[in-house]
């Protein structure tokens, strides 16, 4: 890594989101404002997840490159004044209520990585990778239900907040996501 110096260096290599962003809100807490935090990840999702919480939180996502494998990610600790509560998307859904309510009416977003989604998603799923939400907005219906779904619920809330402030009215995420899913699923391997 050249020339780029950072304040704290934070190791969540092998972690999965929302391990990550779990470990970078703790980390930048402990840092002065304007102070850098340089995280290293191997999760592909993370890039999506820690710029997208970074713009939520006020904090700045300097940016990021990769090398062997290893995505470095470096973030600038906001100021007290540009520091924003974290908020979550209000409308939830339960696994289970997926399960007995979905049917071809509802729009139901998988934004996990492809890799995750090929692995096993919900049949009539649509992959579309936070990273590439706002550029795929297009495919989705704002008039329709959307429901979004990732691992865990920490990336479908950022999706259904991005969905809302895009004139989605009727958006729910799905809490706690794909980990507890008891339903049919299928690969695409």
């Amino acid at each position: 890594m050249s020339q780029i110096r950072a304040d704290r260096n934070l190791d969540c290599k092998g972690l999965a989101c929302p391990m990550p962003i779990v470990r970078a809100r703790k980390a930048i807490q402990e840092l002065k404002p304007g102070q850098v935090l340089h995280v290293e990840a191997t999760d592909q999702g993370s890039l999506a997840d820690l710029k997208s919480w970074a713009e939520r939180t006020g904090h700045q996502y300097l940016g990021s490159r990769e090398e062997d494998g290893v995505l470095h990610h470096f973030l600038r600790k906001a100021s007290e004044r540009e520091e924003r509560e974290e908020k979550q998307h209000p409308h939830v859904i339960r696994p289970e209520e997926v399960e007995q309510r979905l049917n071809g009416e509802i729009q139901l977003v998988d934004v996990r990585e492809p890799m995750e989604y090929a692995f096993g998603h919900i049949p009539g799923a649509l992959s579309i990778p936070l990273g590439e939400l706002e550029e795929r907005i297009e495919e989705l219906d704002p008039r329709r239900e959307t429901w979004v779904i990732c691992r865990t619920g920490t990336r479908s809330d950022t999706a259904c907040q991005i969905l809302a402030g895009k004139g989605f009215e009727k958006v729910k995420n799905v809490v706690p996501g794909m980990k507890d899913w008891q339903g049919e699923t299928q690969t695409d391997l």
